[in-house]
């Protein structure tokens, strides 16, 4: 299996017109062939776009990769735009995709060269970050990269790409995501907890701290914000603050999550949420939250990052998994936030959301082969393993605080 992941460097440029133009001229004939094609009934295959206008953008000075480059951002442009019924779509940022073929990358100088407008090249002076090292190695192969300009300054974004083995799962981790927290259950293939837990989110709350500075300066400045540069500045610098806190806080909790998993081999069971936002826009005292929560961010981070160690990602619906019993019988909601199993144990509705979760994940890699067939699977040896019988982790003291009755 495949698995692209991008990083990105900043990156510096003695003479920067022929780079501008370069990619103004790039945006501008992405922008022509997408006006052309918009009107069609059906969106063009590369093949029709390369009959129709590779020799117009040859003579603009484009190589030949740049312009299969710009047929396919222009493709990819009107087809997401039909598909969600949008209108005619209008590019602004100044941003270019290249081949291997149209730049070379000397490590040892970090230096990108990389071929403009008529065969011109251009030299970028990148600013290395250690994590980059990670990447520039034997497991990945570097792909296409790409050039962009925001804000006066230059990034270059290096797609990666390498090849990874799913491993056979051992165990199956639900992974229920909240406001101020990811609680996490495991369980065995016979539907036996193994161990859970829960991983603070705190990004949430200092992000939104500072969205109501923010929103505190415009209301103190509500009619002469907009048009003082040092007030502009001031709201800027808080939501960038904003969103690289929940970047940050985003990375952190997902990289935990796929240690965990990758420390059971588990399978990972998120949730399948569609329309969240609209389901609880009733809930003024949660707009806010709603307005900043990144769910989705921390799933996607999640998935790829265990698609990147060989962890399989399974989905399935969350409806009623807080309010269902893990272990059969009814549950006794004492509060919003706490419940008292059948066995008499008091947990969070977070704990029993997540455990339900496993429990699903569970049932949906029994549902063709049956328990039976995946428990054998389970226990049968990978490659070169020494054919023993499955070696069970024990059976771990929760980490959560758990009341019983008393």
């Amino acid at each position: 299996m495949r698995v692209l992941a991008t990083a990105k460097a900043k990156a510096a440029v003695p003479n920067p017109q022929p780079l501008l133009s370069f990619l103004k001229a790039f945006r501008d004939w992405a922008q022509y062939v997408i006006d052309e094609i918009w009107s069609l009934d059906h969106v063009p295959s590369l093949k029709e776009l390369h009959h129709r206008f590779y020799k117009i953008l040859r003579k603009q000075g484009f190589r030949a990769h740049h312009c299969h480059k710009i047929e396919r951002r222009a493709r990819e442009v009107v087809k997401a735009t039909k598909k969600n019924k949008g209108s005619k779509p209008v590019l602004r940022k100044l941003t270019a995709r290249l081949d291997y073929q149209d730049y070379r990358l000397d490590l040892n100088s970090k230096v990108l060269r990389i071929a403009v407008l008529n065969d011109e090249w251009v030299e970028l002076k990148l600013l290395w970050y250690n994590y980059l090292d990670e990447y520039f190695n034997k497991e990945w192969k570097l792909k296409e990269i790409l050039v962009s300009y925001r804000n006066g300054e230059i990034w270059v974004f290096f797609t990666f790409e390498k090849e990874v083995v799913m491993k056979k799962p051992q165990y199956i981790m639900g992974i229920d995501i909240n406001f101020d927290n990811i609680t996490y259950t495991i369980i065995d293939a016979n539907r036996g907890l193994v161990s859970m837990g829960i991983i603070p989110f705190n990004g949430l709350g200092r992000a939104l701290a500072h969205r109501i500075i923010a929103e505190k300066i415009q209301r103190k400045y509500s009619k002469k914000w907009r048009y003082v540069k040092g007030i502009r500045e001031a709201i800027g610098r808080h939501g960038r603050r904003a969103r690289n806190i929940l970047l940050d806080s985003c990375h952190f909790v997902s990289r935990r999550i796929v240690e965990i998993a990758k420390e059971y081999n588990a399978l990972i069971v998120l949730e399948d949420l569609n329309k969240l936002k609209n389901r609880v826009n009733g809930l003024k005292r949660f707009n806010k939250k709603l307005s900043l929560w990144t769910y989705r961010r921390i799933q996607s981070y999640i998935h790829y990052k265990a698609l990147v160690e060989g962890l399989p990602v399974a989905y399935v619906s969350p409806r009623n998994t807080s309010k269902t019993s893990p272990i059969r019988g009814k549950l006794e909601f004492i509060n919003y936030r706490w419940v008292k199993l059948p066995n008499g144990y008091v947990v969070t509705r977070d704990i029993v959301a997540s455990w339900n979760l496993a429990l699903r994940g569970l049932k949906s890699l029994t549902r063709d082969v049956g328990l039976h067939g995946f428990v054998e699977a389970l226990k049968a040896p990978e490659g070169d393993e020494t054919p023993n019988p499955m070696k069970g982790k024990p059976v771990q003291v929760p980490k959560i605080p758990i009341i019983t009755k008393r």
